[in-house]
């Protein structure tokens, strides 16, 4: 679930801190009430992050609230905001890698030339 983005219609990253030790109604209401959202809504994802980087929750209208938690390292969660962001699936990527969803740069794809 967590590894393939292409189930989802739009992917949503709460940014700041969350209090992981909420769980489906809880989340559910922070959608609701503090990004007004509805949380309901088929095909989104919404995706949360503590003060411990290394694990995180999503919630997706099927019923379930799932739980990600890194062996080794941490996501890169944008902390300067107190909102919900979109992102796209490249970026969905790149978090899941543990990289930052804002590159400062990209690196350019190489062909071989024919000499």
């Amino acid at each position: 679930m967590f590894n393939d983005a292409t189930g989802f219609k739009r992917i949503f990253i709460a940014c700041g801190y969350t209090d992981l030790r909420r769980g489906i109604d809880g989340l559910a209401a922070t959608i609701k009430n503090d990004f007004h959202m509805d949380p309901y809504e088929q095909g989104n994802i919404f995706l949360f992050c503590g003060r411990r980087t290394d694990r995180m929750k999503a919630l997706v209208y099927e019923g379930d609230v799932a739980y990600k938690r890194l062996a080794n390292g941490r996501f890169q969660w944008p902390r300067n905001e107190v909102e919900v962001k979109a992102i796209t699936t490249q970026q969905y990527r790149w978090l899941m890698d543990g990289l930052a969803i804002e590159q400062k740069k990209t690196i350019k794809k190489v062909t071989p030339s024919m000499i």
